[in-house]
């Protein structure tokens, strides 16, 4: 009875901010209050997916990325309630900063926790005062502007003339950053709704009773025969591959042994999310001899990458997913060289990165090209350096994912490659063709984010709006679906990741339906409306590279830099 009432009691705000000032791990979920620091190495998902929850009512991330019996289990870890709406925290992996908290102290400033949070929200996106030369005087006559349909074009900002008040390229770099950034953010609060509690916790509410009109729809049973389907198409392809290799035509082996990894990688994203049978054990024992034994890649690399991205997605400091430094950078807030909190290291904004930036929309598609290899790289740094649970009910994991790369190795890299093909140039076109066919797969992949917003709104936009802010679907006729593998509806995927993929063109209508009551855009484009956009996205940000670099060079032509460094020297003197 005694843990019952400590489950039953009434957590302040201020005690729970107490907790968090001494580093425990807390997360709200249907106002229970959950100290989650004992379960986080065991936790199947990663660490990072939790820790950028610390702090928050994590209700919407938990019910969408998990089963009805993991939830229940969640009750273990239960220290408390609340009583009313939650205020978030910024997580202190995302730069929160917290009050310690005496017993029976009067909280004479209610507020102030909330004031903190706020001020740690927007430095994450801002880092400078305005200047007078990038930022707009008067926010609100941006508004009007882009509600008049005339908003207007800060690549203009670029001059030849080097501006007299940046006294280091630092601050130079920071005031283009920092109006892009602004741009952004204005936009999406004119675009989407308001930010207020009330409107948010609406928004929540109307998320919450579609995913119960969806569930009862029977949206979330899977439907198997679909899977036969797609049985039969992966061994046609693997047939195929099969066939021409034994004919020595390579080059056409090496293609349909490309389509068949192309195809199996929708069936692995699906038992990653536990979307194939809902049973944790098995839908993991599929997604690993696919991505593993037969891909090569590492499904629980893939696990802990994209359940942190489902979190914080399209956000520049934290998504794994749009942190492509030196190649890519879908922000100019990249050129202020972040840190990654998911790789725990400076995405340094160097000469490299200086450089391709400036071409990154020419270089987007050839450097697609080679995607696969990437994902080898990363597959092997995850396994081979233990980042994944090493207890819990994933501890079997990594040893399951080890036998399946020594497996898929002995059969593609001796069996296939060296073994079957007589020379090694014929062996290095045919590695080349099987991954460069399945570049069409890394391009699915990015279109639904790339083209989409990476402003950080603060910590109290709805899970469901950021989704739908960050994502965007493809609108593609019914019988294209399998070569989009469910990639087509990464906005509704993102709202409930765990409906199984052959029943997202079904729930489209139902989100259509919120995202109107709701009054939150519903982005569709297709297949090349979505590539155009993303190359639109990526130009711009080149553009601003080019620009800065302009700058740069202008300045240091004229001295502006040294001038400013002198006169601070005489006036220390």
């Amino acid at each position: 009875m005694a843990g019952a009432r400590t489950k039953d009691n009434v957590l302040s705000r201020r005690e729970i901010e107490g907790m968090l000032a001494d580093g425990q791990i807390i997360v709200v979920v249907d106002d229970q209050v959950l100290k989650l620091d004992a379960w986080l190495k065991f936790h199947p998902g990663g660490d990072l997916a939790i820790r950028h929850m610390v702090g928050r009512d994590a209700t919407d991330e938990v019910n969408a990325l998990h089963s009805k019996a993991t939830r229940q289990r969640m009750t273990a870890f239960q220290i408390g309630r609340i009583e009313g709406r939650w205020t978030n925290f910024l997580p202190p992996i995302q730069g929160g900063r917290f009050r310690t908290y005496v017993k029976g102290q009067e909280d004479t400033d209610g507020t102030r926790s909330d004031t903190m949070s706020e001020i740690s929200s927007e430095e994450s996106s801002r880092s400078r005062s305005p200047s007078p030369l990038f930022d707009s005087a008067d926010e609100n006559s941006v508004l009007r502007e882009r509600r008049n349909g005339s908003s207007s074009d800060l690549s203009t900002a670029g001059s030849s003339s080097p501006p007299a008040d940046f006294s280091s390229e630092a601050e130079m770099r920071l005031s283009i950053v920092d109006a892009c950034t602004q741009k952004e953010i204005i936009l999406d609060k004119t675009a989407y709704p308001a930010l207020d509690s009330a409107r948010q916790a609406n928004i929540s509410a109307k998320y919450r009773e579609l995913e119960k009109r969806i569930r009862a729809a029977g949206l979330y049973q899977c439907n198997y025969s679909a899977y036969a389907i797609e049985a039969l198409r992966y061994s046609i392809f693997f047939g195929l591959f099969l066939f021409f290799l034994r004919r020595s035509y390579f080059c056409i082996s090496a293609f349909f042994l490309g389509c068949f990894w192309h195809q199996l990688v929708f069936t692995a994203h699906d038992a990653g999310h536990n979307g194939i049978t809902h049973i944790y054990k098995v839908d993991a024992t599929i997604g690993i001899i696919i991505a593993d034994f037969i891909g090569g890649l590492s499904l629980g690399w893939w696990k802990r990458s994209h359940n942190v991205h489902h979190i914080v997605t399209n956000s520049p400091e934290h998504d794994p997913d749009i942190q492509l430094m030196p190649f890519f950078a879908l922000s100019t807030r990249f050129f202020n060289s972040l840190r990654s909190t998911y790789y725990d290291r400076v995405m340094g904004f160097d000469a490299v990165a200086r450089f391709t930036v400036k071409y990154q929309h020419y270089m987007y598609y050839p450097i697609l090209l080679f995607g696969r290899f990437n994902l080898y790289f990363l597959s092997w740094e995850y396994l081979i350096m233990g980042l994944g649970p090493r207890k819990g009910p994933a501890w079997w994991h990594r040893w399951f994912e080890m036998a399946g790369q020594i497996f898929f190795w002995t059969w593609f890299g001796y069996g296939v490659v060296y073994a079957s093909i007589p020379t090694w140039t014929s062996r290095i076109i045919f590695v080349l063709i099987s991954h460069m066919v399945t570049a069409p797969l890394h391009v699915q992949i990015t279109l639904s984010h790339y083209a989409m917003s990476t402003a950080d709104l603060g910590i109290h936009e709805s899970f469901a709006q950021k989704m739908l802010r960050t994502t965007m679907d493809v609108d593609c006729p019914e019988w294209l679906d399998f070569f989009h593998g469910g990639l087509q509806f990464q906005a509704i995927h993102h709202l409930y990741p765990t409906i199984p993929r052959h029943n997202l063109r079904k729930t489209q209508r139902f989100v259509q339906e919120f995202c109107k009551e709701v009054e939150i855009p519903y982005a569709v484009f297709t297949f090349l409306g979505g590539n155009k956009k993303v190359i639109e996205k990526l130009g711009d940000v080149a553009m601003q590279a080019r620009i800065l670099e302009d700058c740069r060079r202008a300045c240091a032509e004229h001295g502006v830099f040294a001038d400013h460094h002198a006169q601070s020297h005489e006036h220390v003197h």
